[in-house]
């Protein structure tokens, strides 16, 4: 008996010292574990404070926003000449859709890019044309401090991309392009550009430089792209009144006829090819009919004034002239757009060809029913009157913002 209890005893003994052992190596292996955490950790902060991806902490924000714009022509009869006067007035009826990327980077640089897809009508008669989801604009804003900003957009660049003193939105819509408070110049469409903006006490000044219809035909001189300089001084004079001065400078360039360039694709000797070519195209001008129209330079200025008559009403006026055919336009439009509720807007606007010897005007006046902070309905009146075509229309715009 006394021998089962001594053997007993000393069996539970080896058991209480294995496990004993046991959890002083498991707390050592415990302790190496939380000692290789600690290194990885210091390690990934270091290299997420000295190599960390532009993308870091980036937050993007979508938004979308579908435009039908709809219009009923109050006449009986329509050719062709009434079709071409509206497509003059830029009546741009049909269904616009837009999907907005923007993620801001490195705290104060923002990244844009939008996806459109439209059906509109086409220039004759009964043509309905669409186009499925497509990129249609990237672009990247450097805020380099509070006063210069560095733009790039490489895709779908407009002028007014480096319009950084404005904010472009839904509300400042009216029924046509016409009726907006900035002239069509700084709606064209440029390519790719790269450019900048400088704000200094109450001046904003901005430069661009772009690049557009690489591969594009140029009648028998061959494929080609157009460049152009963009330029816009914005003053304000006084609290709530602002000037501004632009001008779009634009030079086509011309390869040679065997070369078609992929997008994105510019040749950095083109310049040296065009003084090489210049001699040869001149001297054959003459015999093979060269449209020399076509590569001749162009250029555009416009001269816009604005003012806040209170909160929400504004009263403003643009004309912008083309030197490549003496064509002038022209603005005025009073609008009360930015009210919560119920906005308002009346624009009379025109044309005038000073090559062919035309005019046009048009007339437009619209109310604005804010549905919630979604939805707006616009339901307005046009006129437009082009030579011999007179056209009355009754006008619905809808933006439904997500």
């Amino acid at each position: 008996m006394l021998l089962y209890l001594a053997t007993s005893s000393s069996g539970h003994y080896f058991q209480i010292e294995i496990l004993k052992r046991l959890q002083r190596e498991s707390l050592s292996e415990q302790m190496k574990q939380r000692d290789r955490l600690d290194k990885v950790e210091r390690l990934l902060s270091f290299y997420k404070l000295s190599k960390g991806s532009p993308f870091q902490e980036a937050s993007t924000h979508v938004r979308a926003e579908v435009d039908v714009l709809g219009a009923v022509l109050l006449m009986g009869d329509i050719d062709q000449q009434h079709a071409d006067a509206l497509d003059r007035a830029e009546v741009r009826t049909g269904i616009h859709t837009r999907f907005t990327f923007e993620t801001t980077m490195r705290q104060n640089d923002t990244l844009v890019a939008d996806f459109v897809a439209c059906q509109e009508g086409g220039k004759n008669v009964g043509n309905i044309s669409g186009r499925s989801l497509s990129l249609a604009k990237l672009s990247y804003v450097a805020n380099v401090g509070d006063w210069f900003y560095a733009i790039a957009v490489p895709v779908g660049a407009q002028c007014r991309d480096f319009d950084i003193a404005r904010n472009y939105s839904h509300k400042a819509k009216g029924l046509t392009t016409i009726s907006s408070l900035d002239p069509p110049l700084l709606s064209q469409h440029n390519g790719g550009a790269i450019g900048f903006t400088v704000r200094k006490s109450n001046v904003v000044a901005s430069l661009a430089q772009s690049v557009s219809g690489l591969g594009v035909q140029l009648g028998s001189d061959g494929i080609g792209h157009c460049l152009s300089t963009f330029g816009q001084v914005v003053c304000q004079l006084s609290r709530g009144v602002n000037l501004s001065l632009m001008g779009l400078h634009q030079v086509p360039k011309s390869l040679n006829h065997r070369v078609s360039l992929r997008p994105l694709t510019i040749p950095i000797g083109f310049l040296k090819q065009r003084k090489a070519s210049e001699n040869s195209v001149g001297a054959s001008a003459s015999s093979l009919g060269t449209n020399t129209q076509e590569i001749v330079s162009t250029g555009s200025i416009a001269l816009k004034l604005e003012t806040e008559l209170d909160e929400n009403a504004k009263v403003g006026g643009w004309f912008e002239m083309q030197n490549s055919n003496s064509n002038l336009r022209w603005a005025v439009t009073i609008s009360d757009i930015f009210n919560e509720d119920l906005g308002w807007g009346v624009t009379f606007s025109g044309m005038h060809d000073g090559s062919k010897g035309w005019n046009q005007y048009q007339l437009e006046s619209f109310l604005d029913l804010c549905l919630g902070k979604r939805f707006s309905l616009k339901l307005g009146t046009s006129y437009v009157a082009d030579g011999d075509a007179q056209i009355p229309a009754l006008m619905l715009r809808c933006i439904w913002s997500l």
